[in-house]
């Protein structure tokens, strides 16, 4: 699905879904229809009774899309290799109201990771968000703490919401201002 287009779609059976961008969560009915406005990540967005929902890919099949979850990885990667796949797992997470990634917005401050003696790692993450009265930001960090703890070698991953310094269009990278029309 390209930015920008949309596709209708119905609901299919009883579904859980989040209203973006309130985070309050929902039960939409079979037989509501809609637009689908974002396929990417692990995640759907639809727009419906004049609002957005955030419908998780594991429950794609509500609204007639392929279910979605994350890739499996090997289960010994090298730390450089370790390192990477937390980026390319912070890559797949998007934004429920805008088609970019919460790294190509720069919402993501700080990711470190120490390397404990049983060789496993302990995650420390800051983000931010776009908006700092967000309903969306509880969700966005679970969403982060579960991808990157389903990495092999996490032990765990501590996702902090932050505010300073306050987020803003500079922070984008190039790519995700050329995708938005900003350059």
């Amino acid at each position: 699905m390209r930015p920008g287009a949309r596709e209708a779609v119905v609901v299919r059976r009883l579904v859980k879904a989040q209203q973006v961008p309130s985070g309050e969560w929902y039960r939409l009915e079979p037989g509501l229809e809609g637009w689908l406005t974002q396929a990417l990540g692990s995640s759907y967005t639809v727009l419906a009774d004049g609002l957005l929902w955030r419908i998780d890919g594991s429950d794609g099949d509500a609204i007639g899309m392929p279910i979605r979850s994350a890739a499996p990885r090997q289960a010994e990667p090298s730390d450089e290799e370790l390192q990477r796949w937390v980026w390319e797992e912070l890559g797949e997470i998007y934004d429920p109201e805008i088609p970019c990634s919460i790294v190509e917005l720069g919402l993501v401050y700080r990711c470190d990771l120490r390397r404990q003696d049983d060789g496993r790692f302990e995650l420390r993450i800051e983000m931010t968000l776009t908006a700092a009265g967000c309903g969306m930001g509880r969700q966005l960090a679970d969403e982060v703490a579960e991808r990157l703890l389903a990495l092999p070698r996490v032990a765990r991953a501590e996702v902090d919401v932050v505010f300073d310094p306050p987020w803003d269009r500079s922070m984008m990278s190039e790519a995700a201002r050329l995708s938005l029309g900003l350059l």
